[in-house]
């Protein structure tokens, strides 16, 4: 079950936002959520300067709806995630020592 919360006035909560709204936000959420890179210092840098371009064209976008409030963002999430399948992990990922990967 569930813990109910009692909605301070004034208060917004996920669920009372526009769906555009949210989905924007779990594409957000998508983009920047990296598997971590193992220990080699090529994959961990090859790890942040994805983190680093996802976070730039995300930035973007957001900017974007910023600074044109009258945009229609219904298209936004499915446009971040179609520039994040562009650019998919290609380093090798962190494997916990008790799955058999490396310390």
């Amino acid at each position: 079950m569930k813990p109910t919360h009692e909605q301070a006035p004034g208060e917004v909560t996920p669920g009372a936002l526009p769906t555009p709204v949210q989905d924007l936000l779990a594409a957000v959420s998508e983009a920047l959520d990296l598997p971590l890179p193992s220990i080699d210092d090529a994959d961990e840098r090859a790890h942040y300067a994805l983190l680093q371009q996802r976070a730039s064209y995300v930035r973007i976008q957001l900017a974007t709806l910023t600074d044109y409030p009258d945009v229609d963002m219904s298209g936004d999430a499915d446009q971040i995630r179609a520039q994040i399948a562009d650019m998919p992990v290609t380093y090798k990922v962190f494997e916990h020592e008790a799955d058999g990967g490396q310390r």
